[in-house]
């Protein structure tokens, strides 16, 4: 693992075999032991067999589609204009099946805030470029024994967390085809940048109210940075606010940008929670086509 890892290696092979562990008071070292319930975990988080896109492309689309089926022409894709009801699928596919050859095999980092959707979406572009998904948050908490990424912050420190976070870019940016989905901070550190720009990072830029309405939702506890006493809405406003005024700038450097709001004017909605993680992929692969024919 200290050298760099052959494309042809399987992730199956690679966790299965070495877990990486980082101590406070010590450096990145490796453990030959992999208990049973980490490797379970792991697996419910990453997609560990690399496919073909093209093997994707020849089996059943089996993709959540929100709206009815409906022919889309290419020259809608080209324009980046939608029809009020289309298959999304459909489009997802059509969009690939174009941009599979620009990528040849590249890495994508999705990048944002907390509670932007980067998984979610990270998966549906894993799914169907063939590719390799992983969360970087998710392989910190393995790396530290199953360790919540708020048990990390709080019994370590956030230097802690940040140092694991970049080791494990360094390694992911080691390979090919994989989606990566990294934590809300992971654009703050310089040679975080470094890593990624191995691959095509994207920014999944969505509006502050809806993030703490999605955060809010679901608690605070999870989210180390937003911990403290207070209404749950207000209180995710608040600290999204200042993290934004922060990382807003280090957001700006990535490859391709998704607005959900320029999403939402495209589509004629108003509210941008309308928008389903399948379309939300649809807008990245355009962006990321963009990107690489310039």
């Amino acid at each position: 693992m200290e050298a760099k890892i052959s494309q042809s290696l399987q992730w199956s092979t690679l966790i299965d075999s070495e877990k990486i562990i980082r101590k406070p008071s010590g450096s990145l070292r490796f453990s030959q032991r992999y208990k049973g319930q980490q490797r379970l975990q792991m697996a419910e988080y990453c997609n560990l067999q690399s496919r073909k896109a093209a093997t994707w492309l020849h089996r059943p689309v089996t993709l959540k589609v929100s709206c009815s089926a409906q022919n889309i022409p290419a020259s809608l894709l080209e324009s980046e204009s939608f029809p009020a009801s289309f298959d999304e699928a459909m489009i997802l596919k059509d969009k690939l099946e174009e941009i599979e050859p620009y990528l040849s095999g590249r890495c994508i980092y999705l990048v944002g805030m907390m509670g932007s959707g980067k998984t979610t979406v990270g998966r549906i572009l894993s799914e169907a470029l063939g590719y390799s998904f992983f969360d970087s948050d998710k392989l910190i908490e393995l790396a530290v024994g199953g360790t919540t990424v708020a048990e990390i912050f709080k019994l370590y420190g956030e230097s802690f967390f940040r140092d694991n976070e970049t080791e494990v870019l360094h390694k992911l940016s080691s390979n090919y085809r994989l989606v990566v989905s990294t934590g809300g901070g992971a654009v703050i550190r310089p040679i975080n940048w470094k890593y990624m720009q191995k691959g095509i990072s994207v920014w999944l830029d969505v509006p502050l109210e809806v993030l703490a309405r999605r955060i809010a939702a679901v608690g605070t506890d999870s989210r180390p940075l937003l911990t403290g006493d207070g209404d749950a809405y207000a209180k995710a406003f608040k600290r999204l606010s200042t993290l934004l005024e922060e990382r807003g700038e280090a957001y700006s450097n990535a490859n391709a940008r998704v607005s959900l709001e320029n999403i939402a004017d495209k589509l004629g909605y108003v509210d941008v929670c309308n928008l389903s993680p399948t379309v939300i992929a649809i807008e990245a692969l355009l962006q990321i086509e963009k990107y690489l024919k310039k």
